[in-house]
């Protein structure tokens, strides 16, 4: 890669990797469904006027903002709203390398070789370890909500590999604008209309730059930069960056929130980089006249590992693409 290239995926990481303490920061402001649900229109408009119409069927667009926008990220917020600390969150949900390999497993065919699958078995051991920590040190419901979103990501990934988008970035701001009205209808239901008015009556500067943040800066300027280099350079090249996301997660809560990393979280870490490491850069061998694998050749293709809030891009050849002190009241959010 070129050094402007290395450059901006290591600046993609970087941001993915704060946006968890970007959002941590955000649940000061508003009620975690709500939160969201503004994250997507705000990412929606004004570029979906940008973009072009959709490349792909409006089934798979719904589908991945449903399962993306809805479920994966509504259980992120959420989780982290209960007390998962936004280093360990960052460092967690990349258990959803596991799960896409499982679901493409199911879904697509994907036989995984035996190096990927000591990488999941590697991945989970670390899982453990940190369900043993958090166990001690938080709430394991917020634990056990963003191993949910991990899964909901994993299944992203699948169903965007069956959409195969030609173009990465107007399917992102296409899929942003199908969680919004399910997510405003669960913050009624469950945020309550009073938290959410509050929340938007006290919107000030501070809440307005997260929104801008987590919106244009992580989702449509992250997942851009991600698709421009999936399209110049092989999914092995571009993938291993996406590992520096924890590392920039946890050193920012670690600056910016103060959080500490326990003998037993940094275990952890090294199990769960690892083992997604392996998971994400081995091959996988398609089965025998399986979904996607019309030869049956059993030929090892590359996986790329997706970045924090975007689904994985379509594989092709050279291309696939603790709870914070804070000032500011909470809307809504548990104490």
């Amino acid at each position: 890669m070129r050094p402007a290239h290395v450059f901006l995926a290591v600046l993609v990481a970087a941001v993915w990797g704060v946006n968890f303490v970007v959002i941590e920061v955000g649940l000061d402001h508003f009620p975690p469904l709500l939160f969201s649900a503004l994250r997507f229109l705000v990412a929606a408009l004004p570029a979906v006027f940008f973009v072009g119409r959709p490349k792909v069927a409006w089934k798979w667009i719904v589908a991945v903002g449903l399962v993306l926008g809805v479920a994966k990220f509504g259980l992120l917020f959420i989780g982290m709203d209960a007390g998962m600390p936004a280093g360990m969150s960052s460092l967690v949900l990349q258990i959803q390398a596991v799960f896409t390999a499982l679901f493409a497993f199911v879904a697509l065919g994907e036989r995984p070789g035996r190096v990927r699958l000591l990488g999941m078995a590697v991945a989970l051991a670390g899982i453990g370890v940190a369900a043993v920590d958090e166990g001690e040190a938080g709430p394991l419901t917020a634990f056990a909500l963003l191993i949910g979103a991990a899964a909901c990501w994993g299944a992203s990934n699948v169903l965007t590999r069956k959409a195969s988008p030609p173009d990465s970035l107007n399917f992102m701001v296409w899929v942003s604008t199908v969680p919004v009205l399910p997510l405003l209808g669960l913050s009624l239901l469950f945020e309550g209309p009073t938290a959410d008015l509050d929340a938007l009556a006290s919107l000030d500067w501070q809440g307005a730059g997260i929104i801008v943040y987590v919106a244009w800066i992580t989702t449509v300027f992250g997942f851009g930069a991600w698709g421009y280099l999936l399209r110049r350079h092989p999914a092995s090249t571009v993938a291993p960056f996406s590992l520096l996301v924890p590392v920039f997660g946890m050193s920012a809560a670690g600056l910016v929130l103060g959080e500490s990393v326990s003998a037993l979280g940094w275990l952890a870490a090294a199990l769960l980089v690892g083992g997604v490491s392996l998971t994400s850069l081995a091959g996988v061998r398609r089965g025998s006249g399986g979904p996607g694998d019309p030869a049956g050749s059993g030929a090892e293709t590359g996986s790329p590992v997706p970045g924090p809030g975007v689904p994985a891009a379509e594989p092709r050849p050279r291309t696939t693409a603790s709870r914070t002190p804070s000032t500011a009241s909470r809307p809504g959010a548990p104490r």
